[in-house]
């Protein structure tokens, strides 16, 4: 999958957009406030970083050791809900489409009650 395929299916997600508060890497999804999506576009270093509940972190590390593993860059308490995912690993298209809607609907259900009547 590219970038520009995880860009695109980010962005149809109702009120999702694209934000770069880090610098050019890495780009932000967001929705209401909340970051849903980082993707790290490098040829030599392809990845995303998604938010997942906790159970569902461990079963996907578990299913595809070396290829999701816990949020990198992320503060040791936020590793338990944060996944990297290595994208130039083989990693089926709907497995990644499936934690990218997983990860949206989580972020969703931390936004406020009027960030979410603003989605609708």
């Amino acid at each position: 999958m590219t970038a520009e395929g995880i860009k695109t299916y980010c962005l149809q997600k109702p009120g999702a957009y694209e934000v770069t508060p880090f610098g050019p890497i890495p780009i932000c999804y967001k929705v209401g406030n909340r970051i849903f999506l980082e993707l790290y576009p490098r040829d030599e270093d392809y990845k995303i970083t998604i938010r997942s509940e906790m159970m569902l972190t461990d079963y996907y590390r578990s299913q595809y050791p070396g290829v999701v593993i816990p949020g990198y860059h992320c503060p040791e308490r936020q590793r338990r809900y944060k996944n990297t995912i290595y994208m130039n690993r083989g990693l089926a298209d709907d497995v990644v489409f499936d934690m990218i809607d997983h990860s949206y609907r989580d972020a969703v259900s931390k936004c406020t009650k009027k960030e979410r009547m603003l989605l609708l």
